[in-house]
């Protein structure tokens, strides 16, 4: 049992959305800033060990079915993150479609503060451009993936 998913269903904050066999094991984070669960799609059967965040002022995760995400993964979407069928991500692994802070200092420490104070901020731009990661491929153990990629189907 994901303790960490019951909570957050029971305050009634947004999780996910999954297909019939999917699986959050105990140490996977779902983290939906974006206050709708339907931003978060795990496809059938696909298991999820690491961490899928979106972020407050946007942003879209989609697994396809029969897919693994590692312990230690981050995808963190602020934009779009499509990821195929069958398609395995290692440990490790850090997949971002945005910068996921300002370039600015002041705007960082602006996004910093709101975090810590209200939660994500609604608006925000971090240059987002949407990741694909087509069917079969393989996302070795430590990748990073950053925004505006594309990866092949069967891609190693």
């Amino acid at each position: 049992m994901n303790w960490h998913l019951l909570l957050a269903r029971m305050s009634g904050r947004a999780t996910c959305e999954r297909g019939a066999g999917a699986r959050l094991t105990r140490q996977a984070r779902i983290r939906n800033a974006g206050g709708d669960s339907r931003n978060i799609f795990i496809g059938n059967h696909s298991v999820v060990e690491g961490e899928l965040f979106v972020f407050g002022h946007g942003g879209k995760i989609s697994l396809g079915e029969w897919c693994y995400v590692g312990p230690g993964t981050r995808v963190w979407s602020a934009k779009e993150i499509n990821i195929g069928r069958r398609v395995l991500i290692s440990h490790g692994v850090n997949i971002f479609d945005s910068l996921t802070h300002p370039l600015s200092p002041v705007a960082r420490h602006r996004q910093f503060k709101a975090i810590v104070m209200t939660g994500h901020p609604q608006e925000l731009d971090l240059d987002e451009r949407p990741v694909t990661i087509a069917d079969d491929a393989w996302i070795g153990a430590g990748a990073t993936i950053m925004r505006g990629v594309s990866i092949g189907a069967r891609a190693i």
